[in-house]
């Protein structure tokens, strides 16, 4: 292991990754690089700072990454409509090329050798942090500790931090059951009475919204602004991206907006069962489909719409960096250019709800064509039967060879 020198570590400041860094000066004799990112997670990460130089860890990274990565990377997701299975909205998912991106950039500026990070071997994390860094530095040494080392339980763990005087923090009340991630587009909670997909999540775990039930019962109304597929506005009041998916954030969890309780499958290759609040990006989905209703021709809206599986999938399983997704997003942000205008959303208890949309510039909408009443010549009916007669006759040639 001699040949590790200096390695970078995500760092979350919290006991796992704490114990993590002194494993790594201790196995690797190395020196460690802190990075911590704050993402939106709702958490204070200055603290950090002083528990890795309580490690004797001199160089250390404390980022606000808030706005690049709504603008860079949830944005662009966005822009796609991004579904994976269905319903996630890939809030874990985006955020793990960012932080391999500053992971490889910082080794680069600090000459590591190497990276490491407190992914667990089960999960998908692993998978997206090293695919990605081996994406842009391909040969980076990776060193996933929970692949390596004998601290396979909570009391292992424990026992180590305790040994080589990390801190244990003491906090009051009971520690929450589950195990969570949270970053500006979302927070995730998996563990605990989720590991039974019978058993209902208890109400007292939802931290960002109310219930639906306990919603208002007065709905509420705002528009939101679009400038080429990108929501740059709120009731007229420009915003940067990480402003807007916040307050978004707030107004979808007043109104119970944004939950979510599924099982997904993994890319290692098991289900897990994980619940989700996605308030803001819920309204942004929406809102965002609302908007191409209008501006996007058809054939284009059906492509994007058969295209997005394969780039959800490509996002959730890790290649955000690769250049499949690379390319798909030339082709995603070519649709967007004529995708401005205005759309009106109703938020009421739990639902978000297009009530309006409109774009002085670039709508496809054509009340004169599309009326039911008389339009003067603007649309010739007869021209219908031709159409028809067209498209039916393999059909025709079908149905007449059986009979």
């Amino acid at each position: 292991m001699s040949d590790v020198k200096k390695v970078v570590l995500a760092y979350s400041g919290g006991l796992d990754t704490s114990i993590i860094a002194k494993w790594l000066q201790d196995t690797y004799q190395c020196e460690v690089v802190t990075f911590t990112a704050d993402l939106g997670q709702g958490e204070e990460i200055e603290p950090a700072r002083a528990k890795a130089q309580a490690m004797g860890i001199q160089e250390i990274y404390i980022e606000d990454l808030r706005e690049e990565f709504v603008r860079d990377f949830v944005f662009p997701m966005f822009r796609a409509n991004a579904i994976y299975e269905g319903e996630y909205l890939l809030g874990t998912s985006i955020a793990r090329p960012l932080i391999s991106k500053r992971l490889i950039e910082i080794a680069n500026e600090t000459g590591a050798d190497a990276i490491s990070h407190g992914a667990t071997g089960k999960g998908n994390d692993q998978v997206r942090f090293e695919l990605g860094a081996y994406a842009l530095k391909p040969g980076v040494k990776v060193i996933a500790p929970w692949r390596e080392w004998d601290l396979n339980s909570r009391e292992k763990l424990l026992a180590y931090a305790e040994e080589h005087g990390i801190p244990i923090e003491k906090k009051h009340g009971e520690k929450s059951p589950y195990s969570m991630d949270a970053n500006l587009l979302h927070i995730s909670y998996e563990g605990g009475v989720l590991e039974d997909p019978w058993a209902e999540a208890e109400e007292d775990m939802w931290l960002w919204s109310v219930s639906p039930e306990q919603a208002p019962d007065t709905p509420t109304y705002i528009d939101l602004t679009f400038r080429k597929g990108d929501i740059v506005a709120i009731d007229g009041q420009e915003l940067s991206p990480a402003d807007v998916l916040t307050k978004l954030n707030q107004l979808g969890g007043e109104n119970g907006i944004g939950r979510l309780d599924i099982v997904e499958n993994r890319y290692v290759g098991m289900k897990s069962r994980g619940c989700y609040e996605t308030p803001g990006g819920t309204i942004i989905m929406k809102a965002h489909r609302a908007i191409e209703s209008i501006t996007l021709d058809r054939e284009v809206a059906h492509l994007k719409d058969e295209l997005m599986p394969k780039y959800a999938e490509l996002v959730y399983n890790g290649y955000w960096w690769s250049p499949e997704r690379r390319m798909m997003q030339e082709m995603i942000d070519a649709s967007q250019e004529t995708v401005n205008g205005e759309v009106r959303v109703k938020l009421y208890k739990g639902n978000v709800i297009p009530v309006g949309r409109q774009s002085d510039t670039d709508s496809l909408f054509d009340p004169a064509i599309a009326t039911f009443e008389d339009d003067e010549g603007a649309y010739n009916q007869q021209d219908a039967e031709g159409f028809i007669k067209l498209n039916a006759l393999r059909l025709r040639i079908a149905a007449n060879r059986k009979r």
